[in-house]
């Protein structure tokens, strides 16, 4: 009998090789290409993913819940509210009961140092759906959105290709660098000062043998000059409303609107991970225009969280 490999986390980008991300993305392409034709294949068939929630949900609640059920498998909605987590009972302590019950944990939480920590004493996969720090499924459905509207089958393809993120250097900004890093792509921020991404990400990032470059500015129209995709998240994230009226009037010029957008390829597409704040970061005839590709993006969080589940939860794990 062949061993049972160990148990894989997905905590941020940086767990995989580029071979895992890529065929992430992959996956994600055929499970979209079969969604409406009867699933033979059922993956979590018996199994159930638990869903901790310490941040408001969308598109990570439905597309994960979605993704789960088709794939065969059930997924159960925790609520830091509605567990022992918000009267303060351990991380590691619910991890561990977690894995008693579950067969995967999803969770959504402020700090990184949480989602670490439910990896560390967990013995089921654990997957990041958002931390403070890291959205790798996010970045995920980036990629394979960005690979579908320019007709990229290799990932060799995506060597080079610039993105341009323009705003918050935040959990998303620090995914799509690992992301880029890994596929030897070209990132160029555009930050205001106070407001660049970690150092240790930035780091991480150069140290990797995998080519890419990443450059920080302070300009938004150096970063979107011949990008072929240009990228933006609301100035004030979850935990960030009382700074909201001030964030607003450092970020004013990072507005992704008609004239930015411009500036890349013609053929560029515009993306926004959700929810956005029309008229601030990004303009409403941006986000309903021919370049935005936010509607399909969205999409396929669905799909490359399907990918992620079926490749972290469908196999035995020791």
């Amino acid at each position: 009998m062949a061993p049972i490999p160990p148990k894989r986390d997905l905590c941020t980008l940086f767990d995989l090789v580029p071979a895992e991300l890529w065929r992430l993305v992959e996956d994600g392409r055929r499970f979209k290409r079969e969604r409406g034709f009867p699933h033979t294949d059922k993956p979590l068939a018996g199994k159930t993913l638990a869903m901790v929630f310490e941040k408001a949900s969308t598109r990570t609640r439905v597309s994960f819940e979605v993704a789960a059920f088709e794939l065969g498998g059930h997924a159960l909605n925790l609520t830091s509210q509605g567990s022992q987590l918000a009267r303060g009972e351990p991380v590691r302590d619910t991890a561990r009961v977690l894995s008693g019950y579950c067969h995967g944990i999803m969770v959504r939480t402020f700090g990184q140092d949480r989602v670490e920590e439910m990896a560390a004493h967990a013995r089921v996969p654990v997957i990041n759906g958002l931390s403070d720090k890291f959205h790798p499924c996010q970045i995920l459905a980036d990629l394979m959105t960005a690979a579908d509207r320019f007709g990229v089958k290799e990932p060799a393809a995506m060597r080079g290709l610039k993105v341009a993120w323009i705003g918050d250097g935040n959990n998303v900004a620090h995914s799509w660098i690992a992301a880029s890093a890994l596929l030897g792509m070209e990132i160029a921020l555009a930050c205001p000062a106070g407001h660049l991404p970690a150092e240790d990400v930035l780091a991480r990032a150069r140290a990797l043998a995998h080519g890419g470059r990443v450059t920080v500015t302070a300009d938004p129209a150096e970063a979107a000059r011949g990008a072929a995709v240009v990228n933006t998240d609301v100035w004030a994230s979850m935990g960030q409303e009382d700074e909201a009226e001030a964030r607003a009037r450092v970020f004013a010029p990072y507005q992704v609107n008609e004239a930015l957008v411009r500036l890349a390829r013609p053929d560029a597409v515009v993306l926004h991970c959700l929810p956005a704040h029309r008229g601030e970061e990004i303009t409403d005839a941006v986000m309903e225009g021919p370049r935005s590709a936010v509607w399909e993006q969205a999409e396929n969080r669905l799909h490359v969280q399907k990918a992620v589940l079926a490749w972290l939860m469908g196999a035995p794990h020791a």
